[in-house]
């Protein structure tokens, strides 16, 4: 028999959180497969596609790290989610109603700093809540919340696929989808369990403090630095499949199976956000976040190799490594490394630093390579990034396992 998980032991608590992961991921059951091509179909060509992926990331960067202290605390996470799924609704009105450059860029800004903060927070909400629940720190049970919110993402993948055509939707029919699920995890925050500076300080009773790293901000060392860094080599390769593979599959393969191809990538994720527990326990969470990034080196050799429905389906199968075990491997990792008073601001770091500034760098230089070259060598190409991740953590392998 299972051996039961306290971290999990609430049933409700954890059915509530469940929930509002479920909630939170139907906005981007939208946002990820289409914001690409809702872009595309304001005007603008590959180039400035790619720029503006990269700005939203970039600006993603400034919520977790601004607010991160706000956030930590806060006596309650829900204002702060409130205020962010409130701004990004807000910021589609001049995103759709004025199709001008800056503006553009204002409204993908404004867009950003809501929608990248969200699962950080929810996230440092998350693990706060299961390590007062009973689990030792960095082992919160997350993994079985989150992979509801994967399912989230699925169910709202598929009903759009099955819409007729929602892949070539003007831009002003994705924003109001976006609009909703944003509107609908506004609603969802009623049900988030009580959890914040208090259960932070409950989650960190007993536990060592950490000496201040010299030069360095308390509890934050300089192994999770390198951890960081190990991350954003990964994530950087990751830029083609999270800014342009719809557009690859739309423009190259001719193919409007967009939705269903992103559902089936979350799909393959949630065996492994169940699982992910044991790996980590098995290889360390810095080992799992080296086999995503192997397989993130992989999954880019087979859209490069295979240009094809085939190949992408193939390689969207390898998602469930790329990031069904590196999400919970990563959350872990920044669990075990950061007390949970700074929680939130540990979360902003990896989010902004180690996933946004990269994909941002990595959008804006593969929209510059796609108009030159393509997407095969786009693809082919970033495969390096994924390769230099894996070799920097075997590198630093023994000082991550202090």
């Amino acid at each position: 028999m299972m051996e039961s998980d306290p971290g999990i032991k609430n049933s409700l608590p954890s059915f509530r959180f469940s929930l509002v992961y479920f909630v939170l991921f139907t906005l981007y059951g939208v946002a990820t497969p289409y914001l690409q091509l809702l872009v595309q179909g304001l005007g603008y060509g590959p180039a400035a596609v790619g720029f503006l992926l990269g700005l939203f990331e970039v600006a993603g960067l400034a919520g977790p790290l601004l607010l991160g202290g706000l956030s930590d605390r806060a006596r309650s996470p829900r204002p702060v989610l409130l205020g962010l799924a409130l701004s990004s609704m807000l910021a589609l009105v001049p995103l759709i109603l004025v199709p001008r450059f800056l503006v553009t860029m204002l409204s993908l800004a404004l867009l950003a700093v809501g929608i990248r903060t969200l699962i950080p927070f929810t996230d440092a909400a998350a693990v706060a809540f299961g390590e007062a629940s009973g689990r030792r720190r960095g082992s919160s049970g997350y993994g079985k919340i989150r992979v509801f919110g994967s399912a989230g993402f699925i169910v709202t993948a598929l009903v759009l696929q099955s819409i007729r055509g929602f892949d070539k939707s003007p831009p002003w029919r994705i924003a109001v989808y976006m609009a909703v699920g944003a509107a609908a995890f506004c609603v969802s925050l009623l049900f988030l369990p009580k959890v914040g500076a208090a259960a932070s300080a409950a989650a960190g009773a007993g536990a060592a403090p950490r000496p201040r790293a010299a030069g360095g901000v308390r509890g934050i060392d300089p192994v999770f630095l390198l951890g960081v860094l190990v991350i954003a080599l990964g994530r950087f390769a990751m830029a083609p499949v999270t800014s342009f593979l719809s557009l690859y599959v739309v423009d190259d393969l001719k193919w409007n199976a967009v939705g269903a191809l992103w559902a089936l990538s979350a799909c393959a994720e949630m065996p492994l956000m169940v699982l992910a527990g044991g790996i980590i326990r098995r290889t360390g969470a810095m080992g799992a976040i080296a086999i995503a990034s192997v397989a993130v080196a992989l999954r880019l050799a087979v859209y490069a190799i295979f240009p094809s429905p085939g190949g992408v389906i193939a390689g969207q199968l390898l998602h469930s490594l790329c990031y069904g075990l590196f999400q919970p491997a990563a959350v872990a990792f920044v669990a075990l490394r950061v007390p949970p008073e700074q929680r939130s601001r540990g979360m902003a770091i990896f989010t902004s630093l180690g996933v946004g500034l990269p994909t941002f760098l990595g959008s804006s230089l593969g929209g510059l390579v796609v108009q030159t070259a393509g997407y095969r060598v786009l693809f082919a190409s970033y495969t390096v990034f994924a390769v230099a991740s894996v070799g920097l953590y075997l590198a630093g392998r023994t000082r991550f396992s202090e």
